[in-house]
């Protein structure tokens, strides 16, 4: 899929740089060619003679080097390329980018380019979550720059949680949906996913069955069309696909305040199964037995997403796709879901244990719109995915 496709990777300063080492033989396996950028920070974790060797090509480094203007100006160099990828992107990186600064050589060539950037965050976990940094993703999501992971997991500065670079796969498959000329090459989409984890005190939570298995699904299916997608989850049972944009989250109003970010996009498909209500002053410390009894919840409703987008006066998006879970009287209950929340389509399901849907391998949906309701035969997940995705680029394409 890559044969002949030229990638310009950039190379930033972090212990994760090793992984473009990784990155680069992986894109040359696939036939790419890969015209290394390293900034100096980078030179401090990998040398330019491994990054040269696995390349095979030079590696550029300096800004006013007199042999590589020569040659081509760096001006030319980034727009040779069909794709800049910046791996790892440093919170610096990201910074001088959301500013548009360009006093070295990588950042000068992503000020100077007119071609596609992917960037792929890595650094630590307080790094990440400073509102300086969220700021500046804001920025960059603005300016339609591509963006892949951050993962969850152990720092080698030894804390734990978002801030991970992405796997080199998980980014080869980014820049394969990056530069595949699917229907849906250069739409972003939004997809929830998963349950949402409502706290009643620090061990305890509400949630449901939910799998997380359609939504990843239809993620993949989406991506391979070309689609970029902001896949936004709370803690499913099943992995996020690799290739996408992942924002995890574990509430109800955190999925809220994640979808809130993502917009606009293109179309928005609500597939997760968000609980409807939460406790309303969830304990700090676990709750006990006492001699008085059970202890009294009080709960509150929680925000209704999907209503909130369908009814934006701006930013809603093109088309915005429900998924109604059901146990009885699936078609009736799901249209009135559709007007009552104003979306465009609702994918309506019969969960009810003897389906064995709900946490299964297959599914059975009925597809409502303005047209009526077109109901489709059982099949796998990974099926109903790729249909819906098809009529997703059907319709916005």
């Amino acid at each position: 899929m890559l044969a002949g496709k030229h990638i310009l990777l950039i190379i930033g300063g972090g212990i994760a740089a090793f992984k473009s080492l990784d990155l680069i033989r992986r894109l040359r396996e696939r036939g790419a060619v890969v015209t290394p950028v390293l900034t100096r920070a980078g030179e401090e974790f990998v040398t330019p003679l491994s990054v040269s060797a696995l390349a095979g090509r030079k590696v550029h480094r300096d800004l006013f080097d007199l042999d590589d203007e020569a040659e081509m100006g760096h001006i030319q160099l980034s727009r040779v390329a069909d794709l800049v990828v910046v791996a790892p992107a440093t919170a610096d990186l990201m910074a001088k980018m959301a500013g548009g600064l360009a006093n070295d050589l990588a950042s000068t060539l992503l000020l100077a380019t007119d071609t596609p950037v992917m960037i792929v965050p890595a650094m630590n976990v307080r790094m990440w979550e400073h509102a300086a940094t969220q700021r500046n993703l804001e920025t960059l999501r603005g300016d339609g720059i591509a963006i892949v992971g951050p993962n969850k997991g152990d720092m080698a500065c030894g804390e734990h949680g978002p801030g991970r670079m992405s796997e080199p796969m998980e980014i080869v498959e980014a820049v394969e949906a990056a530069l595949s000329d699917g229907p849906l090459k250069g739409r972003r989409i939004l997809v929830t996913s998963g349950p949402t984890h409502e706290p009643i005190d620090p061990v305890r939570y509400i949630a449901n069955r939910s799998s997380g298995a359609q939504g990843t699904a239809l993620a993949r299916a989406l991506t391979a069309l070309g689609a970029h997608v902001v896949f936004v989850t709370g803690p499913a049972d099943v992995a996020p696909p690799e290739g996408v944009e992942v924002v995890a989250v574990q509430t109800a109003q955190q999925m809220q305040e994640a979808v809130a970010a993502a917009l606009p996009v293109d179309a928005a498909v609500f597939a997760a199964a968000v609980a409807d209500w939460r406790v309303t002053s969830a304990s700090d410390r676990k709750l006990k037995k006492t001699k008085d009894g059970l202890p009294a919840l009080e709960f509150a409703e929680n925000p209704d997403i999907l209503h909130g987008v369908s009814h934006l006066k701006e930013n809603r998006p093109p088309l915005v796709v429900g998924f109604a879970a059901e146990t009885n009287d699936v078609i009736e209950n799901a249209t009135a879901k559709r007007l009552r929340k104003g979306c465009d389509w609702i994918v309506a399901n019969d969960v009810s244990p003897a389906t064995g849907i709900m946490g299964g391998s297959e599914n059975a949906v009925t597809l409502i719109s303005d047209a009526g309701a077109e109901e489709w035969p059982r099949m796998g997940k990974d099926a109903v995915a790729q249909k819906l995705a098809a009529r997703i680029a059907d319709a916005i394409s």
